[in-house]
């Protein structure tokens, strides 16, 4: 079980940002941990994913996929399927060809650093003479039934001509390497480069010490409850889709450029979504090709992805290859970092698949220290892999973990305690707003605080002591830390199109009260497993003092919002919470126009709280609910006024929301298995405004699985010379088990909320899968250090920890 604490900064400082001081009870408020309204429907099996809805005459999609990495396709027979009965269609890319459907573009192209334009080489849905990974779909067989389907695509014959495949991104861009597309000589995709690269230089000359470290971050395979899946109907004309998505607005729009649709042509509705965590927040081939078949067959289309087919087909995270640099002075202080990365971007630039290792990772290798002098070069490297996109973290991870890894290894060599280093390098409070060397400015943070209460909740003083104890008992003991930075809030549009995005970011948000006093608030983020609902609606019980229970939340439909960004990279209350608060606060002002009419008052003299307006001095009062039934049912009602009580409003940030924390792990290794006992969890976050502490402990906990699988047994492996997926299911890759969490004890420090959003608020939902495999990857390191066990890669398997306890015995 897992403890949790929390401090809350005091409610009037919403007055400086421009709001009224509208706290309602704090039992369904911001601040309160209320249960999540949205559980009960899930606990009773109540749901509705896309697999439970069904159409009439509803026709089902298998999608035939290349066994290999890399051939050429030479014919696509598909007599023998066609011919069974049941069968409607056998389509291939030669049928999306005639039907002129373009290629699958990229939402980020960035802007790389020679001057080359990225190599963005297409993409098609259905593979046109060429497959490139395992699993990219060369055929669509639709049939009345899934098992008809089925029997037949096993009946499509394609003759391939095999090609050689690369699956290691730095043996891609070795001399002679298989080249994968010809406007990427090389295999790479881009070079993107940041920071003084002179400054560096000099600060290394001068320096007294310096470490160096090759990392390398591990691949990872997404696995949420709910598989992929997409159904279509185009039987009314304008098209439908249903689709398991974090991003219902982009789908909409990638499908209809690819289709050549004006983006009213298509409805997107994301229903209830069993878990995205990032890779569900992309355009897939899946969503252009069911809406395609829909359109030219005149019948819905329903495909639901087979937990084999998740494996080759669902965007992978992370696989990056890391060469680090730390120059310090004599007394510890940081003086400059160099990191070189390889990022494997697989097969395709997939949706934002260039800007994660590029934009958002190169941001955050200044992290919480004062690092005077940074270059970061990285480059994004083709291979017959799955292509790579956001997967939770999308960067944050991988520059943790090399901060602090370089961050150990300079506290080994130079001979200093693992937390003195890291507390002569922080950045102080006073020096926010902090501008990094690397180019983005923190506006707050408390950094040195938050590692002490860390040290502090987590006794590192008496950890020798501890450890001393379990050697007695054969067992080796590690402590690790891991302090980071998040840029939560995903992302400032300006940011973003700087470094070659090609859509906003921004989030819009709409509030309708109804006459009798309910309120409906439409967003263009969307939950699926967040708690939207819930922390949306305490957003709104604050802000206008209306119950929850008479608070309805609508995400998930592109007919009836008008647009939005949706929800990945920590940024629904950050970003989705701010335009609901500038909407509320639109709908206060002109609740007060109308008050003042009915209470025959100024509207200067009009106050409002916890929903009541009141004319100020007096005991004059009536309720927004009075207010809303007048402007829909007007008998006494202010000249000029549009009836009806709504309004919009639109934010994008001015910065990101800079969550930080730091987080510790107590591990003890049996050197003769290898096992790893994870004894012990710690973190401190910093994500600003507290909406709900309850859903914060759950997203931190979920982060810190994540986070634990990547340390300990999760990995994306593929066979080097055939490019074969050899972890293609649960069998060969591990997720972690409820067993397998620790007891985690978290605290919350809201002592420095964010200064340019309206909430305060920072994103919460990465946090501990940045913070948690650097913790225990530092932990098991420390533990194995006095056997000579000084480098280990994830994941920290036993057998991979047993391995390197007897070689270095050996040794």
């Amino acid at each position: 079980m897992s403890g949790f604490r929390a401090r809350r900064f005091a409610a009037s400082r919403n007055d400086a940002l421009g709001h009224v001081s509208t706290r309602t009870n704090p039992r369904d408020g911001i601040g309160a941990s209320v249960l999540r309204v949205e559980d009960p429907k899930f606990l009773r099996g109540q749901g509705c994913y896309v697999s439970d809805i069904s159409l009439p005459g509803e026709l089902h999609c298998i999608l035939v996929r290349s066994p290999h990495a890399h051939a050429r396709i030479r014919r696509i027979d598909r007599t023998a399927a066609a011919a069974l009965p049941g069968v409607v269609a056998v389509l291939t890319g030669a049928d999306m060809a005639a039907d002129k459907v373009g290629p699958m573009a990229p939402l980020w192209a960035i802007a790389t650093s020679d001057d080359k334009p990225m190599a963005e080489p297409p993409r098609w849905a259905l593979a046109r003479d060429t497959v490139r990974h395992v699993g990219e779909a060369v055929a669509a067989v639709i049939a009345e039934t899934r098992a008809q389907a089925e029997g037949a695509a096993e009946l499509v014959d394609v003759e391939y001509e095999s090609l050689r495949a690369v699956v290691d991104g730095r043996k891609a861009i070795e001399k002679g390497a298989p080249q994968l597309h010809d406007c990427a000589p090389g295999n790479i995709c881009f070079r993107f480069a940041r920071g003084d690269v002179a400054a560096v230089q000099k600060a290394f000359e001068g320096a007294a010490h310096i470490v160096r470290l090759d990392l390398a971050n591990n691949r990872l395979i997404g696995a949420a409850i709910e598989p992929r899946a997409v159904l279509a109907d185009g039987s009314a004309g304008k098209l439908t889709l249903y689709c398991s998505t974090q991003v219902p607005h982009h789908i909409r729009r990638s499908v209809t450029e690819q289709l050549g649709l004006p983006q009213t042509a298509i409805r997107l509705v994301a229903p209830d979504v069993g878990g995205g965590f990032g890779y569900k927040g992309k355009h897939y081939p899946e969503e252009t090709i069911v809406a395609w078949a829909a359109r030219r067959l005149r019948r819905p289309v329903k495909w639901v992805a087979s937990r084999s087919e998740c494996f080759v087909s669902d965007y992978q995270g992370r696989g990056h290859q890391t060469r680090a640099e730390l120059a310090l002075d004599r007394d510890g202080n940081f003086l400059a970092l160099k990191v070189d990365t390889v990022a494997n971007i697989g097969a395709y630039v997939s949706t934002f698949g260039a800007g994660i290792p590029s934009a958002i990772y190169s941001a955050l290798l200044a992290g919480v220290y004062r690092t005077p002098a940074i270059s970061v070069h990285s480059t994004g490297v083709f291979t017959n892999t799955v292509p790579t996109d956001a997967y939770r973290g999308a960067g944050r991870p991988e520059a943790c973990y090399v901060l602090e890894r370089l961050a150990d290894e300079a506290a080994r060599v130079l001979g200093i305690d693992r937390a003195e280093i890291r507390r002569r390098n922080l950045v102080p409070v006073e020096a926010m707003p902090y501008k990094t060397p690397i180019g983005p400015t923190y506006d707050c943070g408390n950094f040195p605080k938050i590692f002490s209460r860390l040290a502090e909740i987590a006794g590192y003083k008496g950890f020798a002591k501890r450890q001393a104890e379990a050697a007695r008992k054969q067992k080796h003991r590690g402590f690790g830390f891991a302090c980071y930075v998040e840029s939560s809030g995903v992302a400032p549009s300006r940011f973003a199109a700087a470094l070659g995005a090609r859509v906003g970011f921004f989030e819009a948000a709409s509030i309708r009260v109804q006459a009798d006093g309910s309120v409906q608030a439409l967003l263009g983020t969307h939950n699926h497993g967040q708690g939207h609902a819930t922390t949306f609606a305490q957003i709104l019980a604050s802000r206008l003092g209306v119950p929850m229970a008479s608070i309805e939340i609508i995400e998930g439909d592109t007919d009836q919002v008008p647009y939005g960004s949706g929800t990945f990279g920590s940024r629904s209350i950050a970003v989705g919470g701010s335009a609901l608060d500038r909407a509320a606060l639109k709908i206060v002002e002109k609740g007060k126009t109308i008050a003042a009419h009915l209470l025959e008052a100024s509207v200067g003299d009009i106050a409002f709280e916890d929903g009541m307006f009141g004319v100020a001095g007096t005991d004059r009062r009536v309720t927004l609910r009075e207010v809303a039934r007048v402007a829909h049912h007007p008998t006494s009602y202010p000249a000029g006024l549009e009836l009806g009580l709504q309004d919009s409003a639109v934010y994008d940030p001015s910065s990101f929301a800079w969550s930080n924390g730091a987080h510790a792990c107590e591990v003890e290794v049996d050197c003769d298995t290898g096992v790893i006992d994870i004894v012990g969890y710690w973190g401190v976050d910093d994500v600003g405004t507290v909406i709900n502490p309850m859903i914060v402990e759950g997203q931190i906990q979920g982060g810190i699985a994540q986070g634990l699988g990547q340390a300990i047994h999760e990995r994306c492996v593929y066979d080097p010379a055939s490019g074969q997926l050899l972890s293609g299911s649960f069998m060969d890759y591990a997720v972690p088990r409820a067993a397998d969490m620790p007891a985690i004890v978290s605290e919350l420090d809201e002592s420095q909320p964010c200064t340019h959003n309206p909430l305060g608020a920072k994103g919460c939902g990465e946090a501990g899968s940045i913070g948690a495999p650097t913790a225990i990857v530092g932990a098991v390191l420390d533990a194995l250090r006095p056997l000579g066990v000084t480098d280990l890669e994830m994941p920290l398997t036993p057998e991979r920890v047993w391995q390197a306890i007897q070689a270095a015995r050996r040794s």
